[in-house]
C-alpha cells in the first residue's frame, strides 16, 4: 500500500515537472494518454482486444484535438498490479499523460487508484468490473460493466424460468466474489436456494474437482463467472465430466461465452444462457459497422465485450478532450461525466454521480448462426445501473 509521504512526493514531482516545461511547448506538443493493458500473460486476449479497439476508434475519428496530436502510449503490465502501479507512475510523472486507461483486472485498477487521486489524472477503466472500483478514486470513470449488473440480471432470468436450485462457481478474486454475492442474494430474495458456492483460483485453475462437486449436488443449474480467457478451458471440462448430459443447465455472466473464444468451444456451448452488456451479434447499424471494421482491421478477429469497453473508453476520453480543448485534470473529468451516446452495445450513459456506466443488460443464448457460434440476444433489462451502488 502507498505511503502518504511517497504519494505527496509523487504529486510534488509531477507538479514540479509540469511547471518546469515551457508553456508554449505544453500547448503545442502531443496530448498523451497512457493505456495500461495485459498484452502478455493469462489475460493477453483482453489487452489485444482493447488495444485493437482503441486503434480502430482513432483511425475512424481522427487523433487531433485543438490542433495537437493525441498520442496513445501502450504499456504491458502482464496482469501484475505492482507493475501496473509502477507504469502508471511513470506515465503521469515522466510522460505527463492527461489520462490513464485500460486496466484488465480489478487488482490492477485498485493499485492505480491512489495515483489518479494524488495527481488528479482521470482514469478510464475499460475492462475491470468489480463494483467498488469507481469508489476507489473520484477520478475513475468506467466504460466496461459491473459484475453485479450481470449477476442480478442472471438471477432474475433464473427466477422467471423457474430455476430454484443452483450451485455457483466463480473465480476467487474480487469480481468473482461480486458475481457470487449479488447472484446468490437475488436468488434467495426470489425464493431460490444456492446449495453450494464453489471458487477456483484466479491463476491456472483446475475445474475437474469443483465440477465433480457440482455433479454430486445435482442442481437445476450451475451459475458461473470466470474472467475472460478461461471460458474455453471450462467448457471443455464441463463436457468431459458429462455435466451437459446430466441435465444441469449452464448459466452465467457473458465472460464464459466470450465472443473472442466462442467459436473454439464447440457444441458444448450451444444453448448456454448468459446475461451481458455486449455481443458481436447485437442487432444495430452501429454495431454492424463496428464489427465489420474491427474484423477487417484485425485479420478477421471478432470483437468481444473487452473491445467495446476500449472503443467506448477512448471515445469518452476524446470527447472530453474536445470539450476541454486538450486540458486534463478536473476539467477533463467533468467533461466525461454525464456523456450519453450510442455505443456498439446500444445507448449508454456515464452516470455523473457514480462515474459508472449505465447500459442495457441482455439475455443471450448460444446458437449457430451462419456456421459460427454466436451469443444471440432474446431479451434485456433496459438502462441498468450498478446494483452494487444502489443502497
Amino acid at each position: 500500500m502507498y505511503k502518504r509521504h511517497f504519494l505527496h512526493a509523487l504529486a510534488a514531482a509531477a507538479m514540479a515537472a509540469g511547471l518546469s516545461a515551457p508553456a508554449a511547448a505544453a500547448d503545442t506538443g502531443p496530448i498523451k494518454i497512457g493505456l495500461i493493458l495485459p498484452m502478455t500473460g493469462q489475460q493477453a486476449t483482453t489487452g489485444r482486444q482493447i488495444d485493437a479497439a482503441v486503434k480502430l476508434y482513432l483511425a475512424q475519428n481522427g487523433n487531433m484535438i485543438a490542433g495537437r496530436k493525441v498520442e496513445v502510449i501502450v504499456k504491458d503490465d502482464a496482469t501484475v498490479p505492482d507493475t501496473t502501479r509502477r507504469l502508471a507512475q511513470e506515465l503521469v510523472v515522466q510522460e505527463k499523460v492527461v489520462a490513464l486507461a485500460g486496466f484488465g483486472i480489478t487488482p490492477a485498477a485498485m493499485a492505480t487508484a491512489p495515483i489518479a487521486t494524488q495527481s488528479k489524472t482521470p482514469m478510464v477503466v475499460m475492462a475491470a468490473a468489480t463494483s467498488a472500483i469507481t469508489e476507489a478514486s473520484p477520478f475513475i470513470v468506467r466504460t466496461s460493466f459491473t459484475l453485479p449488473q450481470a449477476a442480478v440480471a442472471m438471477a432474475e432470468w433464473a427466477n422467471k424460468n423457474k430455476i430454484k436450485k443452483v450451485v455457483t462457481l466463480v473465480s476467487d478474486y474480487a469480481p468473482g466474489i461480486d458475481a457470487e454475492r449479488y447472484f446468490a442474494e437475488r436468488m434467495v430474495l426470489n425464493g431460490g436456494t444456492v446449495v453450494d458456492k464453489l471458487r477456483t483460483p484466479l491463476r491456472s485453475p483446475d475445474f475437474a474437482p469443483v465440477l465433480q462437486k457440482v455433479r454430486d449436488a445435482a442442481p437445476e443449474a450451475l451459475y458461473v463467472f470466470l474472467p475472460s480467457g478461461q471460458g474455453a478451458a471450462f467448457m471443455k471440462q464441463f463436457a468431459e465430466r458429462g455435466l451437459d448430459k446430466a441435465g444441469i443447465r449452464l448459466i452465467g455472466t457473458g465472460d464464459i461465452t466470450d465472443d473472442d473464444q466462442l467459436n473454439g468451444m464447440g457444441d458444448v456451448a450451444l444453448g448456454v444462457i448468459t446475461a451481458h452488456h455486449y455481443a458481436a451479434n447485437h442487432k444495430s447499424a452501429a454495431n454492424q459497422k463496428f464489427v465489420e471494421a474491427f474484423k477487417k482491421a484485425n485479420n478477421g478477429m471478432r470483437p468481444n465485450f473487452m473491445a467495446v469497453g476500449g472503443y467506448d473508453g477512448i471515445r469518452v476520453i476524446m470527447e472530453g478532450l474536445k470539450a476541454t480543448k486538450g486540458q486534463g485534470g478536473e476539467a477533463l473529468l467533468a467533461a466525461m461525466k454525464g456523456q450519453i451516446f450510442e455505443s456498439p452495445r446500444g445507448q449508454v450513459l456515464i452516470d455523473a454521480q457514480t462515474r459508472d456506466i449505465v447500459h442495457d443488460m441482455y439475455f443471450r443464448k448460444v446458437e449457430r448462426v451462419g456456421g459460427e457460434l454466436h451469443n444471440v440476444e432474446f431479451d434485456a433489462i433496459k438502462a441498468m445501473k450498478d446494483p452494487g451502488k444502489q443502497k
